[in-house]
């Protein structure tokens, strides 16, 4: 069975611009990383994927959980029943509350690499000043 990752990209595209969503966001929704987004999007790179990306994906462009699976496989994306409301891994928010917590030390980091450079350039300052 053929994958055919071109269509999954103009699926994904296709329903971004719909929704007006960017990488980011999508990203954020899914839980996927943001590169992954992009391969994804550009369909540059094409390999076999776990399935729960593609799932994470098309729930998060508000589709069926199969639907990119579906595209990826050539066949009818299942139809998204309104009605049914989603299930949601148990794990999803605590690994959000994760990504969440990790950029937060990033920027402290950060912050805290600019106070040391900044501290290190004054400290070298008046030395050169006395040669």
């Amino acid at each position: 069975m053929a994958e055919d990752w071109a269509a999954v990209a103009h699926a994904v595209n296709t329903r971004a611009r719909e929704l007006s969503l960017r990488q980011k966001e999508i990203a954020e929704e899914s839980g996927v990383s943001l590169a992954i987004v992009r391969e994804i999007q550009q369909g540059r790179i094409q390999r076999r994927r776990n399935p729960r990306t593609l799932e994470a994906l098309s729930l998060a462009l508000d589709w069926h959980p199969q639907h990119l699976t579906a595209v990826l496989r050539g066949e009818t994306p299942p139809e998204r029943d309104p009605s049914a409301k989603p299930v949601e891994d148990p794990v999803i928010p605590l690994l959000h509350t994760v990504i969440r917590e990790l950029r937060g030390l990033r920027a402290q980091i950060g912050t805290l690499s600019s106070r040391l450079t900044d501290l290190e350039r004054n400290r070298d300052s008046p030395a050169k000043g006395k040669e």
